[in-house]
């Protein structure tokens, strides 16, 4: 077990608890907290019954949780210094901001195979789509564009290609069909003629 101690995470720590207590305050002057929704997830531990059916706020309970601002522990099985474990686990949200984006931008959805070879393809094809995603991201950043990954992705999908065979010389030609100001103002972004 390695304790970590951050005034950082000790002021965020505060203002969430009393972020939590001030909207526990504001239920119970509206009348909008009953008996049924007294349970011990998040700040509603520091509710309590007295009488028949009272609801009020254990402030008691709410400053001795004050002692615990500021302290996080990593429970680890890993031969690690305590310094690398902490700052693995700080790296922590970028994974889940992948997993986040593969579901809700790329809307890569579980699929249950239960054959290896269609297993690993799946998540190649997962894993490919999230570094194309990663790629225009970067790119978006280096050509200093306010646009957003996922407005960028959406314009492009209203961009549509027309194939067509021109009369005189009879040869195939692709037109890309523009019709908004962003989706020329992204095509132009990345040089694409059209």
């Amino acid at each position: 077990m390695i304790v970590n101690y951050s005034t950082t995470r000790a002021a965020k720590d505060k203002h969430n608890r009393e972020k939590g207590l001030r909207r526990l305050e504001k239920l119970i002057r509206t009348g909008k907290l009953t008996k049924q929704q007294i349970n011990n997830r998040g700040y509603n531990k520091y509710l309590k019954l007295e009488g028949d059916v009272q609801v009020k706020i254990d402030y008691q309970k709410f400053n001795t949780d004050s002692k615990w601002d500021g302290l996080k522990g990593y429970l680890t099985n890993a031969n690690l210094v305590a310094e690398e474990v902490i700052n693995h686990y700080k790296q922590l949200w970028h994974i889940e901001k992948a997993f986040r984006i593969s579901k809700t931008d790329l809307k890569i959805r579980p699929i249950y195979h239960r054959l290896k070879h269609r297993i690993q393809a799946h998540l190649i094809i997962a894993f490919c789509s999230y570094k194309v995603y990663k790629e225009l991201e970067r790119q978006l950043i280096i050509k200093k564009s306010e646009t957003s990954t996922a407005k960028a992705i959406a314009i492009m999908q209203s961009i549509y290609t027309i194939k067509t065979v021109l009369p005189a010389s009879q040869k195939e030609a692709q037109i890309i069909w523009v019709k908004t100001e962003e989706q020329k103002q992204l095509l132009k972004l990345f040089e694409i003629e059209f």
